[in-house]
């Protein structure tokens, strides 16, 4: 099904194009289960760790900042942001890499991809309007969101997204932001909830020059890794500080020449927004560090599995028993294929929902 691009008249409304768009995503339903979807520790760990929702709201800051520094449209950076991980699974990256293989091995090769999940969500699964689906956004703010991350294209893609949002060209400079955005967000919130999990330590993190050149900073200020949180947060203020102001250094001149250009720029030339060549570098390396000493820790991957489990379970369950999806989509049941409906369906679930629901259909205590 082809999400219907037609737009209501808009003469009475006081808010701009990207302003409407941002609205109309904080108040969908996709937003609101943010909240209690995995970020990196489940939602039951405790109250202080981020979930996807207080992901989604730091990225739409970061964003917005450097976008208001770089003189760009603020509000379309801000609802490519808020809009980003509307795709993701419960459970994390793990929900969706098991209903990926759950979609494959019941015959659905093109599987589950969250960007392009996301993406559906806003043009096709949100339904706000009689006469169409979707949430009824701009076209700058729904090519953000399916070019969220390069490369672009994915092998399902019809030829008709192919033509509608030229895959071999940049997106918005405003989407580009939200890519660094997102990176700088989910490092500086994953070591912060990492430290104060106890599951990684500065000793550790120490290995990378970048966190070096940080701690110092704090250090600086009088203030030592006994002072525990206030440490942990001016850890993070001046991490953030220091990668938005570094792109911006690096940015600001490049996105002036390009401007002009954007929405044309080859996907294979590089892009106008990022950091110079050694700082890339550091940021690779710390990535690698927070995969095998935090990602990779025992008892993330204790409760990833507890998840990757109730995924399997329930798109076994539903796809034996589909008469337990809720009337919604065993509507859908007769215009679009099963398989991907239940995934839809997994797909929209929070962690504690999806864990009751399994516990539920498996008499699991």
């Amino acid at each position: 099904m082809r999400p219907d691009h037609r737009f209501y008249s808009t003469v009475d409304d006081f808010r701009s194009p990207y302003a409407r768009d941002r609205d109309r995503i904080i108040h969908s339903g996709s937003f609101r289960m943010l909240e209690y979807k995995t970020q990196v520790f489940l939602n039951q760990e405790g109250d202080f760790f981020r979930t996807r929702l207080t992901h989604s709201i730091e990225v739409s800051q970061i964003a917005r900042s450097i976008a208001s520094q770089l003189g760009l449209e603020e509000s379309l950076a801000e609802s490519i942001a808020l809009a980003h991980d509307l795709g993701h699974t419960p459970f994390g990256h793990v929900g969706g890499d098991t209903l990926d293989h759950c979609l494959k091995e019941a015959g659905h090769e093109n599987g589950f991809e969250h960007n392009y999940q996301s993406f559906r969500v806003v043009t096709l699964l949100e339904k706000r309007y009689r006469q169409f689906d979707g949430l009824n956004l701009t076209f700058a703010t729904i090519e953000g969101i399916l070019k969220h991350s390069y490369p672009y294209g994915k092998p399902f893609y019809s030829s008709w997204i192919d033509e509608q949002f030229n895959l071999s060209k940049h997106p918005s400079i405003e989407a580009m932001v939200v890519d660094r955005a997102d990176e700088i967000a989910y490092m500086s919130h994953d070591i912060d909830d990492g430290v104060n999990s106890g599951l990684i330590g500065f000793d550790e993190l120490k290995k990378s020059e970048l966190i070096q050149t940080i701690l110092q900073k704090v250090y600086d200020e009088g203030i030592t890794e006994a002072d525990d949180e206030m440490f942990r947060y001016r850890f993070s203020s001046h991490f953030i500080n220091y990668l938005v102001y570094s792109l911006l250094a690096y940015s600001a001149d490049r996105v002036d020449n390009t401007r002009v250009l954007a929405g044309v720029i080859p996907a294979d030339e590089a892009l106008p927004v990022g950091f110079e060549k050694g700082l890339e570098t550091e940021i690779k390396k710390l990535k690698k560090i927070l995969f095998g000493e935090l990602y990779q820790h025992k008892k993330i991957m204790r409760k990833m599995y507890a998840g990757k489990q109730a995924v399997k379970g329930l798109f076994s369950a539903l796809t034996e028993e589909p008469k337990m999806l809720p009337p919604y989509y065993r509507q859908q049941l007769s215009v679009r294929a099963r398989h991907r409906v239940i995934a839809d369906y997994i797909a929209s679930m929070s962690d504690r929902f999806a864990m009751k629901f399994y516990n539920e259909i498996f008499g699991h205590g």
